[in-house]
């Protein structure tokens, strides 16, 4: 055994742990020489005076990156029994292979120091609490981690030289291919083009991602994805589309015909419990480090590609300060995403509050988040979505017809595409089952292992082209738009009347917003003293026009319609508040807020408008008390008459009180019975 001053009996007392470690697993699969020269330090150990129980050796990092500790369990593990004193000595075959961060390795040094742990490696052994071995580790830690910087560098130098020329290859989007591995084109595959031009032009037409989504779900499309690696290296696979990967086909310039490099880059963050992780983030457009135009075909322009961008900025829900008007979405507040307050200048937000959500409130948000007691301004949208929509029928008189043989046309196309789509879908299928027929007739029919997976191939292909047909018959017959001669006159009266197409139930609130949106440009809302509101409206093409508006006292604003309050004054007199409700029911009426009538509600109306009680018994009729009273007898003697049909009663409605009538011969009998009977009588002093 071979003595070495450095090394004491202390140290030979302990663990020596060699570490072992490639930085990729390419590496460690056809680089071996490097790898079997670490695993040889265990012999190096053992001619140093180590026992073989005492040397562990520490090969879990294999495959990963010295520049990064926080995923190598095993020098996490290496560094914590150092720090407890359980270690002797380290041996590695240089300092790169221990760390290629300064930051781990001087960690890995200051705590060899403060518990006298060696370091071994190739050219000698060091003793970190000694000043000059120190220095050296530190240089060396230093040198390893300059060299990843240079090899980093000249790499990604070459990268970039070649990108700059729009020669570096990379992995291409679906709908694009490499041709002669330098120059991309279009995808050969007709179907998988024109799926991907579906995603763009339904986003024209949808204006959203999850519109797009809705749209593929409703017609019955798969969107594909190619396959990289395994048995499915290079092949497609249709599957369902999704909102996230909408997004992300919008927003890759690839589909507007430009070469970029740099637009994803990996970036580093430092977690709330101090790991530093990795990510890849999306970088702005000034950030990418090439960018070529016209590189390569196209599915949109750029033109077309800024827009659609634009569009997704708007459809966030929280938007910036000086944000376009949001996409139209679902909702009753008609002027959702055009309003802007007056005093900050930011645009108006929407609270739907009630049961349902049925009573939208414009609101401007400013305040609150300054920390002020109330918001700049909170109105109903009610009168204001009305008095805009009152103005817009005013204005609109433009004639509607080329509108609507446009529109017809788009309708027609639609479905022209969806059709080609399927039949695309149709033809690859039948391609398949040919293809699977040729092999199953070109195999020895002696084969039967061959030929029967063969034949049950062909089987199965056949099934599949019986399926798409009768997917795409069931679409047709549910999706065609054909118009009939009568229906093409009908859609062209329509378009001729636009307060008719405005107000149509087919209409929904989103295509109002729509509408709205081609007319107006924004309207800045001030509220003056009092009641007013002031709507200043920016029309499209640049003409401003100032709308006033009166809002409603509070009252006023839960009070019911006055055709309402009319009917409920002509039931008032000759019926009850129940009777008055229940009538208003029947004929459809509805309350401001959308709600059927009750009882409660016409008890408000008579009370608030002084409407007099309903006089529903008649002037010669008594009540059970009244006859009870007249007669001196208690009511349960009335009662006791009523059902033995001695008295005569009317009711307005079941369970209502009775109403008696009392002729005179009745009376004389009554009384008479009245006098001879001791239990009527009795009952009496009872009661």
């Amino acid at each position: 055994m071979k003595q070495h001053s450095k090394i004491t009996d202390q140290h030979r007392r302990e663990k020596a742990y060699v570490y072992v470690r490639q930085s990729t697993l390419s590496q460690v699969m056809h680089h071996h020489e490097s790898t079997d020269r670490q695993y040889a330090l265990k012999d190096k150990a053992l001619a140093l005076g180590w026992s073989p129980s005492q040397i562990r050796t520490f090969d879990g990092d294999l495959g990963m990156s010295g520049t990064r500790s926080d995923e190598r369990e095993d020098f996490k593990t290496l560094l914590a029994d150092v720090s407890l004193g359980e270690v002797g000595a380290v041996l590695a075959l240089e300092a790169s292979r221990l760390a290629r961060s300064n930051t781990d390795w001087h960690r890995l040094i200051e705590i060899c120091s403060l518990t006298g742990t060696l370091i071994i490696d190739e050219d000698g052994i060091y003793d970190p609490a000694d000043f000059n071995d120190a220095l050296l580790l530190g240089i060396k830690g230093t040198m390893s981690s300059a060299e990843i910087h240079f090899l980093r560098a000249r790499m990604l130098g070459g990268r970039r030289n070649k990108a700059k020329r729009g020669e570096l290859r990379f992995r291409l989007p679906i709908g694009f291919c490499w041709e002669d591995g330098a120059t991309i084109v279009l995808d050969p595959d007709l179907e998988v083009q024109n799926t991907v031009r579906n995603v763009f032009r339904f986003f024209e037409e949808t204006g959203s991602a999850y519109g797009v989504t809705q749209r593929f779900a409703k017609e019955g499309l798969k969107f594909p994805k190619r396959a990289y690696g395994g048995a499915w290296d290079g092949k497609l696979i249709w599957g369902h589309l999704t909102g996230r990967r909408v997004v992300t086909i919008i927003k890759n310039p690839a589909y507007a015909g430009a070469y970029v490099f740099g637009r994803l880059r990996c970036v580093k963050e430092i977690l709330q419990d101090g790991r530093i992780r990795q990510r890849m983030k999306q970088m702005p457009r000034d950030s990418w480090l090439v960018e070529i135009q016209d590189h390569h075909d196209s599915y949109v322009n750029w033109e077309q590609y800024l827009a659609n961008l634009d569009q997704l900025e708007r459809n966030r829900v929280k938007c910036g300060d000086n944000a376009s008007a949001q996409s139209a979405r679902e909702g009753l507040a008609i002027l959702q995403g055009l309003l802007i307050c007056s005093q900050c200048g930011r645009r108006l937000t929407i609270r739907y509050q009630g049961k349902g959500g049925i009573h939208p409130i414009y609101e401007c948000w400013a305040g609150r988040e300054r920390q002020d007691k109330k918001s700049c301004l909170r109105i109903s949208s009610r009168p204001l979505d009305q008095a805009i929509t009152e103005r817009l029928l005013e204005i609109f008189n433009t004639d509607q017809l080329q509108l609507a043989l446009a529109a017809q046309d788009e309708l027609t196309k639609r479905d022209a595409t969806i059709r080609r789509q399927w039949e695309m879908r149709h033809e690859r299928a039948t391609y398949e089952a040919n293809l699977a027929q040729r092999r199953y007739e070109q195999v020895d029919p002696e084969n039967r292992l061959v030929a029967s997976s063969l034949e049950q191939r062909w089987n199965a292909s056949l099934e599949h082209i019986d399926e798409v047909q009768h997917q795409m018959d069931e679409i047709g017959r549910r999706q065609t738009r054909t118009f009939t001669p009568e229906q093409r006159e009908r859609i062209l009266g329509l378009a001729r009347d636009f307060p008719r197409l405005w107000n149509s139930s087919a209409i929904s609130m989103k295509d109002r917003k729509r509408m709205l949106r081609l007319l107006v440009e924004d309207i800045t809302v001030q509220q003056h003293e009092g009641r007013t509101v002031v709507l200043h409206t920016r029309w499209t093409g640049g003409a401003c026009e100032d709308i006033a508006v009166e809002l409603p006292a509070k009252y006023d604003r839960i009070r019911c319609p006055q055709e309402v309050i009319d009917e409920v004054k002509r039931l008032a007199t000759t019926h009850d508040d129940e009777d008055i409700a229940a009538t208003l029911n029947e004929s459809g009426r509805k309350s401001l807020h959308d709600r059927p009538f009750t009882t409660g509600m016409i008890k408000w109306i008579r009370y608030k408008y002084k409407l007099p009680t309903p006089k529903l018994k008649r002037p010669d009729e008594f009540t059970v008390t009244e006859v009870a009273k007249r007669f001196g007898v208690a009511q349960s003697v009335v009662h006791y008459w009523i059902q033995r049909k001695v008295l005569t009663t009317r009711r307005h409605k079941p369970n209502s009180p009775h109403w008696i009538k009392i002729a005179p011969e009745v009376n004389r009998k009554l009384t008479e019975w009245i006098q001879r009977s001791a239990r009527i009588k009795k009952l009496t002093k009872t009661n």
